[in-house]
């Protein structure tokens, strides 16, 4: 691990690809929320023309700075992008979504068509703009470490420093009007540090792959967190990670494999695997707490049945977990299971007076007192008898078990 940090040659594409993904992810977040994620997708496409121009100029006239003249032109492009999306949106009244993928098309055909003029009279300035076209992190040098460094380090200042703002812009817009907050200075502030962070990752992912670091990071982080602080921070901490890892997985592997490509792919499965895993909102957790559920929904079924007497023919599976919870013996009620039953149907009637109470017809209650049962827990079992004036029969004049004045 200590030689991607030390090793000349490994260095400076390690380093870089880890402050790339730092700025993405961190920065991605507040489009993220604004659901304008795909805001960068358009801004990276709209880069390139001004990658291709910016190295023509420089190649042209300030042979000794063309990177940053490169990096300029992406900027000044991709802000040119962002206001006529702006000005098509607002003057013309465009939906968000056509005017980004008009954006996007015309900017990227128009640096493809200068791109292609170079083809044949200047062919070594054509190969110098692919490398931000699809990447190229193993040409980076240190001196890219200290641009780029720079360059995430503002993004994490300003985000530092607009915290509260951003905070109140975010979740709670209403508030933020009562006190006239400059909202705008903050959105524009927000999109600059999005072209930042678009010109930080140009040379690691490419401007066709950015807008994935700028999307797998913050969704990631989203499934393990509801906390804004703790939000931006996991961003943050899982694209170094995706560009940690997709740098050293192209050099690990057998066969040589493109960086960039490596890293997009290392977010997109730490973004998978978090929408499958994550405690709270993951798709495997989600569904375990659905089908414990539904199960003990049946078995509380069976309680009832048995407790009112009634022929059952449960699954085997159930009877079993039912015995091992003492709930039953042979297919008879025990007295913890006669006193869970008994509990379910005193919840079933209360609700049921409950919905009457509330102005339904009684003989539309049944169908949502057979869903609440389940669910209501005894803080509400106690709201409810105390509402209802502890209540002895339901809508039906069938006793309420356990509720006596």
């Amino acid at each position: 691990m200590l030689e991607f940090f030390v090793d000349p040659i490994l260095r400076a594409p390690t380093i870089g690809s880890m402050l790339m993904g730092l700025a993405s992810g961190l920065i991605g977040c507040l489009a993220f929320l604004q659901k304008r994620s795909l805001v960068g997708e358009a801004l990276s496409h709209a880069a390139y023309p001004g990658v291709v121009l910016g190295l023509v100029i420089a190649a042209a006239f300030f042979p000794g700075g063309i990177s940053a003249a490169i990096l300029v032109g992406a900027f000044l492009s991709g802000l040119l992008g962002l206001f006529v999306i702006h000005q098509m949106e607002k003057r013309l009244k465009i939906a968000s979504d056509a005017a980004l993928c008009f954006v996007l098309s015309v900017f990227f055909g128009v640096g493809v068509c200068i791109a292609s003029g170079l083809q044949i009279s200047h062919a070594l300035w054509l190969q110098k703009i692919q490398v931000f076209l699809l990447g190229e992190a193993a040409t980076m040098m240190d001196g890219h470490i200290f641009l780029y460094g720079g360059l995430t380090l503002a993004c994490v200042l300003s985000v530092i420093s607009l915290f509260r703002f951003l905070e109140i812009l975010h979740f709670d817009p209403e508030y933020a009007k009562a006190v006239n907050l400059p909202s705008k200075a903050v959105h524009t502030i927000l999109y600059i540090l999005l072209m930042v962070a678009i010109v930080v990752g140009m040379r690691s992912v490419g401007v066709v792959l950015m807008s994935s670091m700028l999307i797998a990071p913050p969704s990631a982080a989203r499934q393990w967190t509801t906390k804004f602080s703790s939000f931006l921070i996991l961003s943050g901490a899982l694209g170094l990670l995706s560009g940690f890892l997709g740098n050293a997985l192209s050099v690990w592997s057998l066969a040589p494999l493109p960086t960039g490509p490596m890293i997009a792919l290392v977010a997109t499965a730490i973004c998978l695997f978090s929408l499958f895993f994550a405690p709270e909102r993951g798709f495997l957790p989600k569904l375990i707490r659905v089908t414990h559920f539904q199960l003990r929904c049946k078995q509380e079924n069976i309680l009832k049945a048995l407790y009112k007497k009634r022929t059952i023919n449960p699954n085997p599976y159930l009877l079993w977990r039912m015995r091992t919870k003492g709930w039953i013996k042979g297919e008879k009620l025990t007295p913890e299971g006669y006193s869970q039953a008994e509990k379910l149907v005193r919840l079933h009637r209360l609700w049921e007076v409950y919905l009457v109470h509330m102005g339904q017809e009684s003989d539309r209650v049944h169908h949502s007192a057979e869903e609440m049962e389940h669910i209501l827990t005894p803080e509400i079992e106690i709201q409810l008898q105390a509402l209802l004036d502890n209540p002895t029969q339901d809508p039906h004049q069938q006793p309420i078990p356990g509720v006596s004045r």
